[in-house]
């Protein structure tokens, strides 16, 4: 025991030793910018690109073991040893679930997302091992999932491990992770132009910034390029002509994609409701591993029956396009497909959508065309209905348009229907944002409880209050005081608006000099006539101290003023300060300029130590500090760091995943209000000395 781990430490400690050097020499190379961009992005292609292939042999490897030499093993069985492998590929994903739930709870794009967004790109290795292995497991014995998902985020992880490798910046990392993902989806579908938009559309969510594009294009044909060639350049659907007929007969392609985005969207609420009946109704009364064993077994009677439902299904979408399928046989494929995937991937399996998507597609297509056909003697192309189909549910299912398109035109390698595809995707993604009203995606993680999709802007003007810009002054006059004593008050002070307030001392109205303007000429004959509450305007917008600063602005631009009045949110009668727009702007300022600059201090500041105060200006400093039991469990937005004790956090160490080789290094995260404090969190602190030694009390 004591000798493996003093080889374990060894081994530990010479890596340690190689990260350095890497680090080392990556930072003394003081390339330009750009050139450092293009040569990552290129490696990270290049490593995305070799582990996608590696992941489709593997896949295909264990397919060709399971159907044939595990066959035989079950031969007492006969002819139904094919419904045992499903089955038992479920059970062996059920026991590494049991093993590291943690993990393999994060699975999916949508923790590619949540890594890109929130996490500053970091996805641990176990993270990527683990969903390398899982999703082999489950379509190399016959679950009905796709390979895409499980990619894109070998790929990220990939990226990730790259970045942190070279010591990257959050916002580095998060620019290759991404471009990672892009990069497995260009090598699986051979798709370079794909990868881009799939990275642009779903794991940036449509955040489009030129270097992050730049590093999309090379790391996806980088990718492609070595797919190509180790799994050649065939395309992956084979079919002979497509004839898109008369442009008169485009309507038909309209109904298409319209009756494609209803069934996307049958199969979206359908998925979502199969997750939360298995997950509220089943799970409590039946253990893990009997239901995954259970649906392993359904799976393995339709595959008994119609093989073609087993694994990705490419074989029968090439069968469809090919028009050598029944009708009948599509239908029920379709059936057994829609029904299915929902209940694997729910139950515990692992695995992608995009494929499933594709086969859905294909069928409905085919099937649409031929009925047309045989029940109103039309003469449409099958073929290009079901590429039209295939692209259309594809772009439904995952929200995706732009992507659908190119992914279907690259591994079509033809460019004669893209009118009718781009048609018919457009109008399926349509249907699908405008009942779900977004991203299939972004609602996903929503209803976890993130909301990233408004980029960091809004992110940050979320993080700070009112009461942390108002203004505690503000010029109160009783509604009674007469005109006269208003323009004296009005010349001496600094204020260009003033709140009238009732005898009780509740603020009732607002003057400014758009309301004593009109009445300057006849100032002499009214200054004796009039009082205040005369000329006040009664409707006037007032904020809380406990709003947010995106709240405020945006009533700014609503209302057109510069100053609101601030209430207490404890007390509505209390008027505590006021709130300028120019103060709202350099807050942001302020807060953006501090992003950004810990963001690239981010790996100067992980080498801090711990018990070391840092200075970075006279009487300012940084430092860190262990979170307080105390605090344990608590929001940032709850703690209020900077309204209660003048100090800002600039990021969030967190202990590394110690299946990463490097658990005495830390992960940095970037504050969000959400975030809750751990036992093991380290803050990075900014602000004047004099707090910095306050900190002291917290530990009494």
């Amino acid at each position: 025991m004591k000798v493996a781990e003093k080889s374990s430490k060894k081994y530990i400690g010479s890596w340690r030793e190689f990260h350095k050097i890497i680090r080392n020499l990556f930072s003394n190379l003081n390339m330009p910018e750009y050139v450092t961009y293009s040569l990552f992005a290129i490696l990270t292609g290049a490593f995305a690109g070799f582990a996608a292939v590696f992941f489709h042999e593997c896949i295909q490897l264990l397919t060709e073991f399971s159907f044939q030499h595990l066959v035989k093993m079950f031969g007492f069985l006969g002819i139904f040893a094919v419904i045992i492998i499903p089955a038992l590929g479920m059970l062996i994903q059920s026991i590494m679930t049991d093993a590291f739930p943690k993990t393999a709870s994060k699975k999916g794009i949508p923790e590619v997302i949540k890594s890109v967004a929130i996490r500053g790109g970091y996805i641990p290795f176990r993270t990527t091992l683990f969903h390398f292995i899982a999703p082999i497991i489950c379509l190399g014995t016959g679950g009905t999932l796709g390979p895409e998902g499980p990619a894109a985020q070998l790929g990220a992880g990939v990226g990730s491990k790259l970045g942190n490798l070279f010591g990257l910046s959050d916002s580095r990392r998060r620019m290759f992770t991404a471009a990672g993902a892009g990069a497995a989806i260009s090598a699986v579908f051979n798709t370079p132009l794909g990868g881009i938009f799939f990275g642009l559309e779903i794991i940036l969510l449509n955040d489009f910034q030129s270097p992050t594009f730049s590093a999309l294009i090379l790391s996806s044909v980088t990718a492609s390029a070595i797919s190509r060639i180790f799994l050649g350049d065939s395309p992956a659907f084979i079919f002979e002509t497509v004839s898109i007929g008369s442009y008169n007969q485009l309507h038909y392609y309209a109904l298409l994609g319209l009756l494609a985005g209803i069934l996307s969207l049958l199969f979206v609420k359908y998925s979502d409701t199969t997750k939360h009946f298995i997950g509220q109704k089943i799970k409590p009364f039946i253990s893990g591993w009997m239901l995954m064993v259970i649906v392993g077994l359904l799976v393995g009677v339709a595959g008994f029956f119609y093989a073609d439902i087993f694994g990705i299904g490419y074989g029968a979408i090439n069968s469809l396009l090919s028009n050598s399928m029944t009708l009948k046989i599509a239908i029920i494929l379709l059936v057994l497909k829609f029904i299915l995937v929902p209940l694997v991937l729910h139950s515990g399996g692992f695995g992608g959508l995009f494929a499933p998507s594709l086969f859905l597609g294909a069928c409905f297509g085919y099937i649409y065309a031929t009925v047309l056909n045989q029940f109103w003697g039309l003469n449409l192309d099958t073929t290009t209905y079901t590429l039209v189909s295939m692209g259309a549910v594809l772009g439904g299912v995952n929200s995706i348009p732009i992507s659908s398109i190119m992914i279907i035109f690259e591994m079509t390698k033809d460019y004669t229907f893209i009118l009718p595809l781009m048609l018919a995707v457009v109008l399926s993604t349509m249907i699908v944002q405008l009942i779900m009203k977004g991203s299939v995606h972004v609602k996903h993680l929503e209803r976890e409880g993130f909301n990233i999709s408004q980029g960091r802007e809004v992110s940050i003007l979320r993080s700070i209050l009112v009461s942390d810009v108002m203004i505690p002054d503000i010029m109160l006059i009783p509604e009674i005081t007469p005109l006269k004593d208003l323009i004296s008050k009005l010349i001496e002070s600094p204020h260009g608006t003033f709140y009238t307030v009732d005898e009780k001392g509740k603020i009732n109205g607002k003057i400014s000099e758009n309301e004593l303007r009109p009445i300057i000429t006849e100032y002499e004959s009214l200054r004796e006539m009039l009082l205040v509450g005369d000329i006040a305007i009664q409707d006037f917008e007032f904020v809380y101290d406990t709003d947010d600063l995106d709240s405020v602005l945006k009533l700014f631009g609503k209302q057109n003023v510069d100053v609101f009045p601030v209430i207490s949110s404890k007390n509505h009668e209390l008027v505590v300060g006021t709130i300028i727009r120019q103060d709202v702007i350099a807050a942001y300022n302020r807060e953006s300029f501090k992003y950004n600059l810990t963001d690239g201090l981010a790996h100067e500041i992980k080498s801090i130590n711990r018990a070391k105060v840092s200075k970075v200006a006279d009487g300012y400093s940084i430092s860190e500090c262990i979170v307080p039991i105390s605090y344990v469990g608590k929001t940032l937005n709850e703690l209020r760091f900077r309204n209660k004790y003048g100090l800002d956090i600039l990021m969030i160490k967190k202990r590394k995943d110690s299946f990463d080789l490097e658990k005495n290094e830390s992960e940095v995260l970037m504050p969000q209000p959400d975030y809750k404090l751990e036992a093991d969190d380290i803050l990075v602190i900014f602000g004047a000395d004099q707090n910095i030694k306050k900190t002291e009390d917290w530990y009494i």
